[in-house]
């Protein structure tokens, strides 16, 4: 009884491929004139759709008169418009309607990116105006011969002045030591309705990394039961199994200073370049040192905020810099009113496919130093682990002391804390900023 059966299936599967193939070829046998007419009765959307099919219609959905013809109907008809219609290669009003399509959008959403909190320095609206400018982020891994893989964002979180960024495992990513180089690319797409398609869209480098070097330097910051966090440098992170040489997620943490611009406005192979601004003249006496900084630091994870503070009018006199490094004390030992509890534990989630844990001890510290003109001078994301360190007796605290600290070209951060009462309270938070980068800043010779 099973032979009729199977010749009945196989039959039938024969009947689906031929007319499968006989509106293919119905459709291929169709003058290129028909085609052209029905595509023109085609939106943006569907025209773009229509083009991913085959080679004979992505030829036919990228004539340049059908994308004219949309591009008059959204935008009118100029004088330049009409003298360049016959004109142009092939695919030219497909390229000015997307551009045309992001610039307006891109200087709709500017004039949110204007509303510059005071707290922070930075625009109020940053993460709006990503979501609406619908930005996204891509990683490219090469491997050792050359071949490259792009992985598409697995999750992103944003906190107050800064995102998390994080690609998961589920077999895509290789073996921690066959991945020479890695990029991480902000990428803009065009809001289309194309359903199982990528929109159409623009690369951004933000940053280029020889792993097999920054790997000596590599600090293991934290480890569960099943992952070990490795910083690579500041901002990123990669977690490996234990023991082991598989990668379960990448991670990176961007500070919200012209994140918009980073991630839309360089090019596919060179990142955005801040244009220089010259700095305003301080007329006041080098002798007296720097004065009217600003800081807002936010200690969080990818889950909840565990801190979030502003500190106006730090100094530091001349006679006080040392070493190179410029002090600013925002919380003092000594000044119990400005010790600040933290609102949960120090810990770092993470999440990969169906598996998920905590690095205790490890957060993220976000920081935006404003200088006396009140511009971000300098600004830092990246996670952070907090180590037990050797104190003196305290009278104030008698939990046990834990130091975060945090070090870089330009400068560094030590945070304490102190255990006591089931929670950490911050009884020390100093910056120290490299001379060097402020006389570079403000061209002065401290």
């Amino acid at each position: 009884m099973s032979a009729p059966k199977q010749v009945t299936s196989s039959y039938l599967r024969t009947c689906r491929r031929a007319a499968e193939t006989s509106s293919r070829n119905l459709v291929e046998r169709l003058p290129p004139e028909i085609l052209i007419k029905i595509l023109s009765y085609l939106d943006a959307s569907a025209l773009f759709s229509v083009s991913h099919v085959n080679k004979l219609l992505c030829q036919l959905a990228n004539d340049n008169a059908l994308w004219n013809k949309i591009y008059i109907a959204k935008y009118g008809k100029n004088k330049k418009s009409q003298e360049l219609q016959d004109r142009v290669a092939g695919g030219y009003w497909k390229w000015l309607l997307f551009r045309t399509v992001a610039a307006r959008d891109m200087n709709k959403w500017n004039r949110h990116l204007g509303l510059v909190s005071r707290h922070t320095g930075l625009p109020s609206h940053t993460e709006r105006v990503l979501r609406n400018l619908h930005v996204t982020w891509e990683l490219t891994l090469s491997d050792k011969s050359g071949h490259e893989g792009t992985l598409e964002l697995s999750r992103s979180e944003f906190c107050e002045t800064a995102a998390f960024l994080c690609w998961s495992g589920g077999g895509r990513l290789p073996n921690y030591h066959q991945i020479p180089t890695f990029q991480l690319h902000g990428v803009r797409r065009i809001a289309l309705s194309c359903p199982g398609l990528k929109n159409p869209g623009w690369r951004s480098l933000m940053a280029e990394l020889e792993v097999q070097t920054l790997t000596k330097s590599a600090q293991v910051i934290g480890r569960d039961r099943l992952v070990e966090m490795k910083l690579l440098q500041p901002g990123i992170i990669i977690g490996t199994w234990r023991d082991q040489c598989s990668v379960a997620f990448i991670a990176f943490t961007l500070h919200f200073h012209r994140l918009v611009e980073r991630s839309i406005q360089g090019s596919s192979s060179c990142p955005y370049v801040e244009p220089l601004v010259k700095t305003p003249f301080d007329d006041i006496d080098p002798q007296y040192g720097l004065h009217g900084y600003q800081l807002h630091i936010v200690l969080h994870n990818t889950e909840c905020k565990l801190m979030s503070g502003s500190f106006a009018q730090l100094f530091c006199r001349r006679t006080q810099i040392c070493d190179g490094l410029i002090q600013l004390t925002a919380i003092s030992r000594t000044n119990l009113s400005q010790h600040t509890p933290l609102s949960g534990s120090v810990t770092l989630p993470w999440r990969c496919e169906a598996l998920q844990g905590a690095v205790e001890n490890c957060c993220i510290m976000s920081l935006t130093l404003l200088d006396e003109f009140r511009k971000p001078f300098w600004c830092v994301s990246s996670p952070v682990s907090m180590q037990p360190e050797e104190t003196p007796v305290s009278y104030d605290y008698d939990g046990e002391h834990f130091l975060i600290h945090y070090l870089d070209s330009d400068g560094q951060v030590k945070v304490t804390l102190v255990w006591m009462k089931e929670q950490f309270v911050v009884i020390s938070l100093v910056v120290y900023m490299s001379v060097s980068k402020v006389n570079k800043h403000f061209s002065t010779d401290y």
